[in-house]
This record gives structure tokens, C-alpha cells and sequence, in this order.
């Protein structure tokens, strides 16, 4: 049985808890990173959960909702959106694609001149949307490595990201709990650019990479983020310190978490006084071997099995309510040495107290 008491901390820790049955309408943060949200009626109600600042718009699937359907809307709506005001270009990294709506907006850009470019996932390409692309004369470059082509992420106009740990499928919209970021940042998207080129133009790949992102630090308004791409740049080296330096309190929602140093530096805070909480995915830790699941419960940690039927795809860690590490990198040894990912560090309380909000959404739902 969960601990109550903790539970009702963590409700208070992330400003109570929604009702997960209730679509939240999309709000947004002012620039200034202060004051209560207001709603922006110009966007529409049905896609989630989502928050828009001065140069981002965060938005959460919402599986537990009978609102969210594919008729509705889920975040593929502003992304759609985003893709069918492209003016020069669109790169796209996916590990998976079979969202028709994400098609026809690509079919789209691609026949009014836009120059539409893809990297996929080798084993994922031979279903219909691709194909489709592909037939109609969009380039799609596939990995062709044993390591996974894993990144979701999409460039438009060297000018804005999309990026987050959501396959751009039905399944990752509207059944699987994930998020979608919209990032506005001309630096950002250079350092996408960058790693996208080196698989699409150079053709490198997993171990084959190499780190030249051109800006790895990046501040925006009063932001700092940083900016990793694996395995060029050693994400879990740079993660270790941000555990390490939690103060108060460490969240995390992860898909797959077998990585012994990350599991162990988690455990060290906990045992130092660092409130600890995190939900798994229930799947992954019947079928991987060396999850750190049962080690976290055994040391007694606030952990447990996801209760969504179908994925709990988060990769996120919320530390001392200030810092979210997000993207598409799983907390695995495959994540660090094999595959093709991306993963973000967002400094910025507010982003970090809507990540709280999802955290605090997964959790309730989650397995005793």
C-alpha cells in the first residue's frame, strides 16, 4: 500500500492534484516566469494537458481521459498546426511515425516547396505513412544499425523544436503517457540541426556519432537549458552531478531504468535525506533484466508500477521542484552506449511545477 501521508505531500509539493478525468485547458506562463497562468482561448481545449510561456508550449497526452480521442485532438493538433506554417524546411527524427494527420501536414509542406527531410528507425519504415512519403519523394534516411534510431524530435525553419519523449503514432498520443515540447530558439535548433544532418548527410549513427553540437548551454529569457545527444555526449556523466546536488527532492517517471550509476546516485540522496519518489513502467520491469526496480523498493523508496494499461513512456526527472530532464533517453545502458537520443535540462521552477502536475497525475494511478 502507498504510504498516504507521503502521497498527500507529494499533492501538495505539486499544487494539488487534477482530476485526471478532466482535459486542463492549455495555459499560459508569462514571460516574467511569475504570476498565475491565463488561458489562451485561441487554442484548442481537447489536447491534454498544456502550458505555453514566451518561447515554449509543454503539452502531456492525457490516455485517462474519454475527452482526448483521435477525433478531439491530442498534441499531434499543435504540431499539425506547427508543421503547416513551415515556410522552408521541415527535418524530422522518428523512431516511429504512423500519425496520418503528421503525414498529410508533411505531404503537404513537401508538395508546396517546403523541403521535407526524414530520419527513421530502420525497422519502422515499411508501414503506410512513410511509405507514402517516401512515394512521393521525400527522402527518408534509415539507421541500418544494431542501436535504435530512438529520437523524436522535429526541426522547422532552423527556427523552432519539437521535441519529447512521444513517438509520433496513435499509440504514443493517445494510449501511452508522454510528453511534447514546442521550443522557439533559433540556438536549439542549430543543435538539433547539427545532429540531424550528421544522420541524414553523413549518415552516422549511434557509436558513429560525434558531439559538435554548436550550443550545448543555452539560455532563453531567464532559462538556462543544456542539450545533449547521445552517445556522443555521455547524457549519464552530465545527469550524475544533478542528482547528485538534489537537495530536497528527486521525481522521476521512467519508461525503462536499468542504469546501475543513475539508480545508485538516486539511492545515495535518498539515504542522505532527499525525498524520492518515481512510477515505472509496469511492462518493462516484468520483461528487462537488472531493472532497478526491486532495488529501489528494497531500499525502501517511494516506488511503484505504472497503472496505465497501456505505456508509461515518461523519461523525466524532477529535481528540488526547479530542474526536468526530459527527451527521448531512457535511464538504460542502450540509451548511453547504442542508440540515437536526445535529452533536455530545463532550469525553470514553473516547467518543473507542470512536470510535478504529471507526475502527481501518473502516480495516482499507479500499482500499490
Amino acid at each position: 500500500m502507498k504510504n498516504p501521508a507521503y502521497f498527500l505531500g507529494i499533492c501538495l509539493l505539486i499544487l494539488g492534484c487534477q482530476p485526471i478525468s478532466t482535459v486542463q485547458p492549455v495555459t499560459a506562463v508569462p514571460s516574467g516566469g511569475t504570476g498565475t497562468p491565463a488561458v489562451l482561448a485561441d487554442i484548442p481545449m481537447q489536447i491534454g494537458y498544456g502550458v505555453r510561456g514566451s518561447w515554449f508550449e509543454l503539452y502531456f497526452t492525457d490516455p485517462a481521459s474519454p475527452a482526448q480521442s483521435q477525433d478531439t485532438g491530442g498534441p499531434d493538433l499543435p504540431l499539425v498546426a506547427s508543421l503547416d506554417s513551415a515556410r522552408v524546411s521541415i527535418d524530422m527524427a522518428a523512431y516511429s511515425l504512423n500519425l496520418r494527420d503528421v503525414g498529410s501536414s508533411l505531404l503537404h509542406a513537401h508538395q508546396r516547396g517546403v523541403n521535407v527531410r526524414l530520419v527513421m528507425e530502420t525497422d519502422n519504415t515499411n508501414v503506410a505513412v512513410p511509405k507514402a512519403l517516401i512515394a512521393a519523394g521525400i527522402p527518408v534516411v534509415s539507421d541500418r544499425l544494431p542501436g535504435l534510431m530512438h529520437d523524436k524530435f522535429v526541426v522547422i525553419d532552423r527556427a523552432e523544436v519539437w521535441t519529447g519523449s512521444m513517438n509520433f503514432t496513435v499509440a504514443g498520443t493517445y494510449h501511452d503517457n508522454n510528453s511534447l515540447m514546442h521550443i522557439r530558439s533559433t540556438r536549439v535548433a542549430d543543435d538539433y540541426e547539427s545532429e540531424f544532418d550528421q544522420m541524414f548527410e553523413e549518415h552516422k549513427f549511434g557509436p558513429g556519432l560525434i558531439s559538435e553540437t554548436p550550443h550545448p548551454s543555452v539560455t532563453i529569457g531567464d532559462t538556462p537549458l543544456q542539450i545533449y545527444f547521445s552517445p556522443a555526449d555521455h547524457v549519464q556523466v552530465a545527469l550524475l552531478p544533478l542528482i547528485d546536488h538534489a537537495r530536497l527532492s528527486i521525481a522521476f517517471l521512467a519508461y525503462s531504468f536499468t542504469s546501475d550509476p543513475l539508480g545508485a546516485a538516486i539511492r545515495q540522496r535518498a539515504a542522505a535525506g532527499v525525498r524520492v519518489a518515481g512510477v515505472v513502467e509496469a511492462d518493462q520491469v516484468r520483461s528487462n533484466v537488472g531493472t532497478e526496480y526491486e532495488t529501489f523498493r528494497s531500499a525502501g523508496l517511494d516506488v511503484h508500477l505504472d497503472g496505465n494499461p497501456g505505456l508509461m513512456h515518461h523519461k523525466v526527472i524532477i529535481i528540488d521542484d526547479q530542474i526536468v530532464v526530459m527527451g527521448s533517453y531512457n535511464f538504460t545502458a542502450s540509451a548511453e552506449r547504442n542508440n540515437e537520443e536526445n535529452l533536455v535540462v530545463i532550469h525553470n521552477p514553473e516547467i518543473a511545477a507542470q512536470y510535478m502536475k504529471e507526475f502527481g497525475r501518473v502516480y495516482a494511478l499507479a500499482q500499490p
